[in-house]
């Protein structure tokens, strides 16, 4: 049909663009893809573990900065006068946060000065080593029992208890120590596996308890932490523990022939035991991801419905989880009787198996990174004691400073918000432990 007058026709073509626009349409550049960023870099901007854990150190580093200047009588002196005095209130501020920091880093690694002086003569090396042995030292309990709190955490098992394992195990390596006399090829292999049998006691007792009657670890560990501590303060004051000729609650002291040698020399404390728990880091590394046993502990943690489908008994994993991670709890017991200590009194081990608990989840319940940890704390510790004798800066500094890396550790969502970090998109930088529940 002819078209009627007025009618529009849909079919017909829009008309053509003018020249000047299909040339500048045609000469304009298409976009340049975005290249991506170098795998190095990109891995500096990810939230992954390590980037997240050493982001969660500076902050904690960078808070506790700020708590020493509002803490310092002389720093808010001169804050006050920051308006008419803005330099000299900020020097103040910088120099005394910068000088409590670098007593804490000359009293835990070493100091420069001292150094080169040793470098410079060949004489004073043990007085410049000494702040890093003292760090060692002080590490390798943390080490020892945070590989065993570890492994209950990725197993799903809440070791509580490793304080009291700890006790178990030093009052086991004591009894081994002076019952006995033997050459010390004979006599410390026989304190260290006394010291490993009686935190693997104290860690089965609670795993007995859950397999069979259902009671919760998280009780009975910490129950067996006040049972283990009042037990050492009753074997401290009758025989045959108690030193002769002593009133006050004091062990006899450890035979030479039980003791851990020390490795650079008497003047330098760090000892055997540091061996030992390096040694353990690689055997834990290798149980938990190449063993049979290890691979059916990480099933029950991850899905412990998929365990018992597959046929693991959650009951057995359970007393052998406690039972191993008590043995690695009375090492460390061991470990500090028989290398520096030499003797037991009341409250000993002060808070060691309760930060092991703070070493596990900063490490993330990885043997590596519980030895990166176990190291991060003991240095810590022995600087905040120099920190305090140089800048008279309380040492309970040093506490806030690891509680606030662990706030931090702990959630890693908060440091990916502040940091602006990317996301990995795998996961792993949630925190490899369980729920609460049985």
């Amino acid at each position: 049909m002819p078209d009627q007058p007025g009618a529009r026709n849909p079919a017909a073509p829009a008309p053509a663009s003018s020249d000047a626009t299909s040339d500048a349409t045609s000469d304009a550049a298409p976009p340049r893809p975005r290249r991506p960023w170098p795998a190095p870099l990109r891995r500096l901007v990810e939230a992954n573990v390590a980037v997240v854990t050493f982001l969660s150190v500076f902050s904690a580093l960078l808070l506790g900065g700020v708590l020493i200047i509002v803490t310092t009588p002389a720093v808010l002196h001169a804050l006050a006068n920051i308006v008419s005095s803005p330099g000299r209130a900020l020097g103040v501020a910088g120099s005394t946060v910068g000088d409590a920091y670098s007593a804490m880093f000359t009293g835990a690694i070493f100091s420069p000065s001292s150094l080169g002086h040793a470098i410079s003569t060949g004489h004073g090396w043990t007085a410049t080593l000494t702040p890093i042995s003292e760090s060692l030292v002080s590490a390798t309990p943390l080490i020892l029992a945070g590989i065993g709190v570890a492994i209950g955490f990725s197993t799903g098992v809440f070791n509580i208890g490793a304080q009291g394992q700890l006790i178990a195990g030093a009052l086991a390596a004591l009894y081994a120590g002076f019952a006995v006399r033997l050459p010390i090829g004979i006599h410390l292999p026989i304190v260290v596996l006394a010291g490993a049998a009686g935190g693997a006691i104290a860690g089965w007792i609670p795993g007995y308890l859950k397999a069979r009657t259902g009671a919760h670890e998280v009780i009975t560990t910490i129950m067996l932490n006040y049972v283990m501590l009042n037990l050492l303060n009753y074997f401290l004051t009758t025989r045959p523990f108690q030193q002769p000729g002593q009133s006050n609650a004091i062990s006899k002291t450890m035979p030479s022939t039980a003791r851990l040698p020390h490795l650079f020399g008497s003047g330098l404390r760090v000892n055997a035991g540091l061996v030992i728990a390096l040694v353990l880091v690689a055997a834990a590394w290798w149980f938990t991801r190449r063993s049979t046993l290890g691979f059916s502990f990480r099933v029950i943690g991850l899905n412990p419905r998929a365990g018992k489908t597959a046929g693991i008994d959650a009951r057995r994993v359970t007393v052998l989880v406690l039972t191993i991670s008590g043995a690695l709890a009375g090492l460390a017991g061991m470990a500090s009787l028989a290398g520096t200590d030499y003797f037991l009194s009341s409250g000993y081990g002060g808070n060691i198996g309760f930060n092991a608990i703070t070493v596990a989840l900063l490490g993330r319940n990885r043997p590596v990174g519980v030895l990166l940890a176990a190291l991060l704390f003991g240095a810590l510790e022995v600087g905040g004691r120099n920190m305090q004798a140089v800048t008279n800066i309380p040492i309970d500094l040093t506490s806030v400073i690891q509680a606030l890396i662990v706030l931090f550790v702990a959630t890693p969502v908060l440091v990916r918000e502040i940091y602006r970090l990317r996301g990995t998109g795998d996961g792993s930088i949630q925190l490899s432990t369980s729920g609460w529940g049985g």
